[in-house]
């Protein structure tokens, strides 16, 4: 077929070009970020007491004890801030939040509450491989104990409160006891420094494991709400009565610890 004098042949039009596999790979974005692994390292020593409440978290010294530059370092500090770990103040340095009677008190109400609840559900809803779980873990902070071992009970006792939450099989439950976890464990970690605390968690997690395996969901949820009660009782108990001002520390920074990474 002729064309029409004067007619332009039309030209079929480009077809766009994706982004090729070499191109998807140079634009994905690593899975933790420095700023991320930074939040974790200085998350474990403010829960574990190395820094301590009301401590000046100084950028420099930081930057230079992690490794890292102060860009990651600050977005770091601002996760920690939403988490009520740290407080940025205008102008000053970063400090690590202080212990404060009144939101202790809040605190560890809601997470009574949230973990009582979780018992509850878990005692009815658990299969046999997690109540074997249970005893595992059960079995292991007892022998941590027997041994003075704090650090690795703490570690252990985090994991059996997780779990429990875990096995009530609730997204918005366990959802929102994630967003409190970091400023529970840092303050159940003090607690269980406070005499004769340790002794009584033990004994506590005894119980609170047989109402689980008979599947007595109210006494579940009654030992383990009372247990986390008590918690935030003796933290109440043990601060100064100017709240506000206690466990502030003037010294700079306690880098024990923090392990300078080998590459930025």
């Amino acid at each position: 077929m002729t064309e029409t004098k004067g007619t332009k042949t039309r030209k079929a039009p480009k077809s766009r070009r994706g982004v090729t596999a070499l191109q998807r790979r140079r634009l994905r974005v690593p899975r933790t970020g420095l700023h991320e692994q930074a939040a974790t390292r200085l998350r474990t020593l403010i829960v574990r007491g190395d820094l301590k409440p009301g401590e000046q978290l100084l950028e420099a010294d930081l930057s230079e004890a992690l490794g890292i530059s102060r860009t990651p370092l600050r977005e770091a500090l601002k996760q920690l801030a939403a988490e009520g770990l740290v407080e940025l103040r205008l102008n000053r340095s970063a400090v690590v939040a202080p212990f404060r009677r009144d939101e202790l008190t809040e605190l560890f109400e809601a997470v009574s509450g949230i973990e009582r609840c979780a018992a509850e559900l878990a005692a009815t809803r658990m299969v046999a491989r997690e109540v074997e779980r249970l005893e595992a873990l059960q079995e292991r902070i007892e022998w941590h104990h027997d041994r003075g071992e704090l650090r690795e009970y703490f570690e252990i006792n985090q994991q059996i409160h997780s779990a429990i939450v875990g096995f009530a099989r609730n997204t918005v439950l366990k959802a929102t006891h994630d967003i409190l976890l970091a400023r529970v464990e840092r303050a159940r970690f003090f607690a269980l420094s406070v005499h004769g605390r340790w002794d009584e968690s033990v004994r506590d997690h005894q119980d609170i494991l047989a109402a689980l395996k008979a599947g007595d969901a109210d006494r579940a949820g009654q030992l383990l709400g009372h247990h986390v009660r008590r918690t935030g009782e003796i933290m109440a108990a043990t601060l100064d009565s100017d709240a506000d001002d206690a466990g502030t520390a003037k010294a700079r920074p306690n880098m024990r610890g923090i392990t300078r990474k080998a590459e930025p």
